[in-house]
């Protein structure tokens, strides 16, 4: 969904009569700086590994860090479901698992990435114009075990964040070194096998070489097998230390892979289709699926001094995708059935540097920062009507160019002792090109080129700590860029009446009040409040090819975190988040949840052994704006279970079980509800779509260091 413009504005005066009472009615005495919070060893020991989450390491109450230990921690049963150890993210999937997870994220379907900006060892993950969806954000080529940290943000509230970053941003680092080199060997059911090996080694005094290569396939619970095969590769050469240095790597990534797509309720519910039994794995069209590629090169360089900072670096990359999906059945091609293709081909390079420095201006203490980015796209992307994979006719097919620029700067002013402010604008602008590559009439009159601008304020107010408690307020305009072929549309592709040109970057105006405390001893607990105005939800629909408009909305919720080492052995964890979301003449926004999950108790050091035990938790929501229809909500179990072993040659090895969905609950990862018809239904059939989540799955892993 993309949010533009906000007509209305926070009531600053009665947020900061707010701020500035909390004090004084929460706390009534004072305590030790945040310093001699993050003192305590025991609370160091257990949560420092795991979270850089402390009093006094953020600027709002729903920003943090993830280190790598946590990410140990837990099972993850793809790739993407890292982002569900950003506090309020759920990730799921409606399609085959070489295809671009769904995310949910503060009242919104993020579709596969929209509103929420993703990047991967410095390079942009999200992906504009693109074939399937706006902001695509497939994150299959990830290798959980070079993470090193997942620094997250929520809100359109930071300068150094610009284009789909309304909802929230995640920058997922990866390692230049290993401790030691590793081999790790997965096999679990269904056919699913997966094999890592990855080392670093130094080549000189101070240069390191990093190199991860993975294999991995997978058939699934699906009646037509995914066959899903995976291959990985990351070299990275790093030069230097933390504080002076540069890196250089180089990734590939190639997956293909069957899919199932989701199926009517109705289906499920008469078990049979056609006069064969027809269940919750089943396929309505088995050769739906697709393949994908990714190639990339990227570099960075950085120094650190005492009082300034400098950073640059650069990438390019090189992607393909050719997916294949059938979710109406025989809706508008009773003959030869519905399945589709979206086809996108491009190359991606990019820019990106930024200084800061501490510098006195009168008697202020002040530090600033100032960046610019540059990311420019040539895409070949196209949508056609096939038949198993055979191109019968063409919607439309384009050549697409697409650069964007950002500038930023801001300043922190430490004010007092309890007061900091961060004072932040952001100017962005868009040039887009769009021409049609299949010579009929839409395809002339949708060609064309757009600019766009987009000038965004940022502020935040940090005070305290008292008693080992902050309070944060926030408020910023955010931005998204639309599909590039909406910026140029005037012919609808398949019906041929008159389109409108959307904006190519639509704002969005939001605030947040937060809180964050460890005044109860080994707890780490973050509240926040906040708000994100839209003055409509413009989607660009990849399986049309055309914009689909839609209506003014308001997002509101709560999100409370929380941390507690309540002994050195044990973390729990518990994110749980509320949201209100609607359009504003009162209607529901489809697929907008009003609740998420997650809890989850992990048990480290025992001897040989470690645990973790994660419930996780996507509540209902509408499926249609009148709140007729609903969403169920899906509750599931995942465990993890360590044994720390020594080989015959003495060498460190670990043995872990993962259990995924451990009660079998039978529940659906994603649901819809519209129109489609079956093969020999007479007429289109409203009903409610759904995607079922796997059954309970086991996964044994042996890891090898040495």
């Amino acid at each position: 969904m993309l949010p533009i413009s906000c007509s209305h504005r926070p009531r600053l005066s009665l947020l900061a009569t707010a701020l500035l009472a909390a004090p004084a009615a929460l706390w009534a005495q004072t305590s030790p700086s945040a310093t001699a919070a993050t003192t305590d060893p025991e609370r160091v020991e257990v949560t420092g590994r795991h979270y850089d989450n402390a009093v006094g390491s953020s600027d709002a109450a729903s920003q943090g860090v993830v280190r790598a230990e946590l990410l140990k921690s837990r099972p993850a049963l793809r790739p993407g479901e890292v982002l569900e150890f950003v506090p309020g993210v759920i990730v799921t999937q409606h399609s085959g698992d070489g295809k671009a997870n769904q995310y949910f994220l503060r009242g919104f379907n993020l579709d596969h990435g929209t509103d929420f900006a993703t990047s991967v060892a410095g390079m942009p993950v999200n992906m504009p114009s693109h074939g399937h969806g706006q902001g695509y954000t497939d994150l299959n080529f990830l290798i959980p075990e070079l993470v090193s940290q997942i620094a997250y943000r929520k809100g359109p509230y930071f300068a150094s964040h610009g284009d789909f970053a309304s909802a929230g941003a995640a920058d997922i680092r990866y390692r230049q070194t290993l401790d030691a080199p590793l081999a790790q060997l997965s096999i679990g059911q269904r056919g699913y096998v997966r094999g890592l090996a990855a080392g670093s080694g130094t080549v000189s005094p101070d240069t390191q070489v990093l190199g991860a290569l993975e294999w991995m396939r997978n058939d699934g619970p699906w009646t037509v097998p995914e066959g899903l095969q995976r291959h990985n590769g990351v070299l990275t050469v790093s030069q230097g230390t933390a504080q002076s240095g540069w890196s250089a790597s180089a990734m590939a990534y190639d997956a293909r892979w069957t899919s199932t797509d989701q199926v009517p309720q109705r289906l499920i519910d008469a078990g049979q289709f056609q006069g064969r039994p027809f269940g919750r794995f089943d396929s309505l069209d088995p050769s739906d699926g697709g393949s994908t590629s990714r190639f990339s090169l990227s570099g960075e360089w950085h120094r650190r001094a005492d009082t300034e900072e400098t950073q640059a670096s650069a990438y390019l990359l090189r992607y393909r995708l050719k997916l294949f999906s059938n979710f109406s059945y025989a809706l508008e091609r009773p003959d030869t059935g519905d399945q589709f293709s979206q086809q996108d081909s491009r190359w991606v390079g990019g820019l990106q540097a930024r200084q800061a420095w501490q510098h006195i201006l009168g008697q202020a203490n002040l530090r600033s920062e100032v960046g610019a980015q540059l990311r420019h796209d040539r895409i070949r992307v196209g949508l056609f009507d096939t038949q198993a994979r055979r191109i019968l006719a063409t919607t439309r097919e384009d050549d697409i160019e697409q650069s964007q620029w950002g500038l930023y700067a801001q300043t922190e002013w430490q004010a007092s002792p309890w007061a900091r402010v961060i004072a932040g604008l952001r100017a962005d602008a868009g040039w887009f090109k769009v021409h049609g590559l299949d010579g009929s009439e839409a395809a002339l009159a949708n060609s064309g080129q757009a600019r766009d601008s987009q000038v965004s304020p940022k502020l935040s107010v940090v005070l305290g700590p008292w008693a080992k408690t902050e309070l944060f307020f926030n408020a910023g305009r955010g931005l998204h860029s639309n599909d590039a072929r909406g910026t140029t549309a005037k012919q609808d592709p398949k019906s041929g009446e008159p389109a409108n040109a959307v904006p190519g970057l639509v704002p969005a105006k939001g605030w947040e009040l937060g809180l964050r405390s460890e005044a109860v001893a080994g707890l780490q607990s973050s509240l926040a409040l906040w708000q994100l105005k839209s003055a409509s939800e413009l989607v660009y629909v990849g399986d049309a090819g055309a914009t689909e408009a839609s209506g003014a909305s308001t997002r509101r919720g709560i999100e409370w975190n929380n941390r507690w080492t309540p002994h050195r052995h044990l973390l729990l964890d518990a994110d749980l988040a509320w949201t209100h979301a609607r359009f504003d003449n009162g209607d529901r926004i489809p697929n907008a949840v009003d609740r998420v999950a997650s809890v989850a108790a992990t048990l480290k050091d025992l001897g040989p052994w470690s645990a973790s035990l994660q419930w996780r938790y996507l509540g209902p929501g509408a499926l249609v704006e009148d709140n007729s229809v609903r969403s169920l909500p899906s509750s599931t179990l995942n465990l993890r279970l360590t044994r720390t072993l020594k080989d015959l040659l003495g060498h460190d090895s670990d043995l872990t079980l993962d259990v995924f969905n451990l009660t079998n609950a039978r529940v659906n990862d994603i649901q819809y509800y519209y129109e489609s018809r079956l093969p020999g239904e007479a007429e289109a059939v409203a009903d409610r779509i759904v995607h079922p989540a796997e059954p309970r799955s086991l996964r044994v892993t042996l890891r090898w260091t040495w």
